[in-house]
C-alpha cells in the first residue's frame, strides 16, 4: 500500500476516489481481467472504493476485516453485483463487527468466520482461511 511501511507515498492516494484510480491502474498494468480482488485491513483504503466503481470488473470480493467501510452507507453496498465473501477471525473484535455491518448490505455476500482466529485471520489459521477462499472461488463463474 502506497505511503505505509517503507513505501514512498503517491499523490493520488491522498483520495479515495484517487486510491481506486490508483488500483484501477495497477490493474490495468498488470493485464488483469476479472481478477478476485482480496483486501485485509489497510488495503480497504483503496479496495472499496475501485469495488464501488468498479465491481463489475472483478470475478469477485474478498474483504478481511478492512479499513473504511463506514465511510460509505447501506445505498453504496446495494449498487454492487459483485460475488463476495466476507471473511474474519472471531477473534478480531475490532474492526470486524464494524466491517461486516457494512458489509452485509452487499447483495451479494455471503459469511465465513474463521474460529480462533484475530484480525490476521489468513496467518492465524491459515489452512482453515484457504479452505474458506478455494470454497469461494470455486463457486464462482
Amino acid at each position: 500500500i502506497p505511503g505505509y511501511g517503507d513505501s514512498p507515498p503517491v499523490e493520488m492516494a491522498l483520495t479515495s476516489q484517487g486510491r481506486g484510480a490508483f488500483l484501477d491502474r495497477v490493474l490495468q498494468e498488470l493485464g488483469m481481467q476479472r481478477p478476485v480482488l482480496i483486501s485485509p485491513s489497510m488495503s480497504g483504503r483503496f479496495a472499496l472504493p475501485f469495488l464501488l466503481a468498479h465491481g463489475d470488473r472483478l470475478a469477485g470480493f474478498v474483504p478481511i476485516a478492512p479499513v473504511g467501510t463506514k465511510d460509505y452507507t447501506a445505498e453504496h453496498y446495494r449498487g454492487v453485483q459483485t460475488p463476495t465473501l466476507i471473511l474474519y477471525g472471531d477473534r478480531d473484535t475490532g474492526l470486524a463487527p464494524q466491517a461486516l455491518q457494512n458489509l452485509q448490505h452487499l447483495p451479494k455476500h455471503r459469511v465465513a468466520v474463521l474460529s480462533g482466529a484475530g484480525h490476521a485471520c489468513y496467518l492465524d489459521k491459515p489452512e482453515d482461511f484457504h479452505r474458506a477462499l478455494l470454497g469461494f472461488l470455486r463457486q464462482l463463474k
